[in-house]
């Protein structure tokens, strides 16, 4: 007898989950450091029991939904967008989780609102309480992101006048208009795409990686894939001019975001545009979009020289894991050559990307919208750093218009780990936290399973 499933149910276990990752993360979340209570401490102990039997709560509504929206009668998307507002809720006024990035993010925003060159120095040359905020491996560094995401958070900043409880909200807020976009585009995405938009919706706006990171953790992914989305139903509707703007804007946040503009230029090819105009037509747009919103911004071009980061310590993107363990046997062999492991693997992995990409928009150049999913995802899983947010470049558009195939279980499963992957702290787990953090999730699967127990007894009774 399978579990009874209805939109009421899934929309009720969603909201437990929320709220469970909203209380506990008021004690083990990314608090500000003023906050900030021991790892050992009980209050802790608990917060991180809790944010697991959340994030698991959360992880069985969305699967049950996927049951809903595969079924005979699925939610209408209207209606889908009402479970994401009721789950999202709990998260408006939570403390950050699973990163520390949007302190990072204040921090730049009061750089720029101070006229100070965010590209050629870290937070550490703000000082100040924002500054502290920061974690101690981009203290020094310059930002990586563009003129139209710093140029907002210098906004912000101005409004919130360096307060950190009104910038964290503020970012919030930044993070739900980028979550809105992308809902909003990814319907229209879907359709164009002969696919299903309920379905859509449910694997890229409805999928708790979206609510863990781009709505509980702030993170800046969220606006740079809106207006992308933005970008390419306004190319899809023959206006490809607006709509390299749009995706121009999204890589002046994230510089991933730029591959959209290929997807632009075959968009335009399609509708019976020379290549050689479609192609100047989109320069001309994306030049024009960068240079009016750097000047806006007023933070130079140095984001192009940032955009090589430090990579942390316990990274685990693929060619950084490969990279660390070459250099450990060369370093047993006595090589020389040991401290070029990392960099030729991170070399190795732009060649493969650049490799893989070209043979994407080769093999699907009547579906570029597919194509520039599976492009980004093949740069976050080949970059030399990953964050379980990066999947959401690829999974976004892919959610739009990928076949109805084995490809969507693959995702959907792939989301479910990922979820799990990170403290709600933002930091590396030791041995009792990860103890915390499994008991909690064991803890939400016996609740759901006698849950399951107690829905089959009445009809097993009328049975018998």
């Amino acid at each position: 007898m399978a579990f009874p499933v209805d939109l009421r149910r899934c929309q009720v276990l969603g909201l437990a989950g929320t709220a469970f990752l909203a209380l506990g993360g008021e004690t083990a979340g990314a608090l500000p450091v003023q906050d900030l209570l021991t790892p050992a401490n009980v209050r802790v102990a608990v917060g991180l029991v809790g944010v697991y039997f959340g994030v698991v709560l959360l992880i069985a509504a969305w699967v049950l939904l996927g049951r809903l929206v595969r079924g005979t009668e699925p939610p209408s998307p209207r209606a889908l967008l009402l479970v994401l507002a009721v789950w999202a809720a709990p998260l408006l006024l939570a403390p950050p989780l699973f990163s520390r990035d949007v302190y990072s993010y204040l921090a730049q925003g009061a750089m720029v609102d101070a006229h100070m060159d965010v590209y050629a120095h870290g937070p550490a040359q703000l000082g100040g309480p924002l500054a502290d905020e920061v974690a101690p491996l981009w203290q020094q560094t310059g930002a990586p992101y563009g003129p139209v995401f710093l140029g907002l958070a210098s906004v912000l900043s101005g409004l919130t006048r360096g307060e950190i409880p009104a910038g964290l909200f503020g970012m919030r807020l930044v993070a739900l208009l980028g979550v809105a976009l992308m809902a909003a585009a990814l319907p229209r995405l879907a359709r164009h795409s002969g696919a299903d938009p309920s379905a859509a919706l449910w694997l890229g706006c409805l999928n708790p990686l979206v609510l863990l990171h781009l709505i509980a953790g702030a993170h800046n992914d969220a606006i740079m894939l809106g207006l992308l989305g933005i970008g390419l139903v306004a190319a899809l509707g023959r206006r490809p001019v607006l709509g390299a703007v749009f995706v121009t804007l999204a890589a002046l946040v994230k510089a991933p975001a730029a591959l959209g503009l290929a997807a632009v230029v075959l968009l335009q090819i399609r509708a019976g545009h020379s290549p050689a105009k479609a192609t100047l037509t989109t320069v001309l747009a994306a030049g024009a979009t960068t240079v009016a919103m750097t000047a806006a911004a007023g933070t130079g071009y140095g984001w192009i020289g940032a955009l090589d980061t430090p990579v942390s310590s316990h990274n685990w993107a693929l060619t950084s894991l490969l990279g660390r363990a070459t250099r450990v046997l060369l370093e047993h062999a006595g090589s020389d050559l040991a401290p070029l492991a990392v960099p030729a693997w991170h070399l190795l992995g732009l060649a493969i990307t650049g490799v893989l990409i070209a043979a994407i928009w080769w093999r699907l150049r009547p579906r570029p919208v597919y194509a520039l999913g599976l492009s980004l995802a093949t740069v976050a899983a080949f970059g030399p750093a990953i964050r379980p947010w990066y999947a959401l470049w690829g999974l976004f558009l892919i959610a739009a218009a990928a076949p109805p195939t084995s490809v969507r279980q693959r995702v959907a499963a792939g989301t479910g780990v990922l979820a799990l992957a990170t403290l709600p702290s933002g930091s590396a787990a030791d041995t009792g936290q990860l103890v915390l953090a499994v008991s909690g999730g064991v803890l939400a699967v016996v609740v759901l399973w006698q849950a399951h127990q107690a829905a089959q007894a009445p009809t097993l009774g009328r049975t018998a």
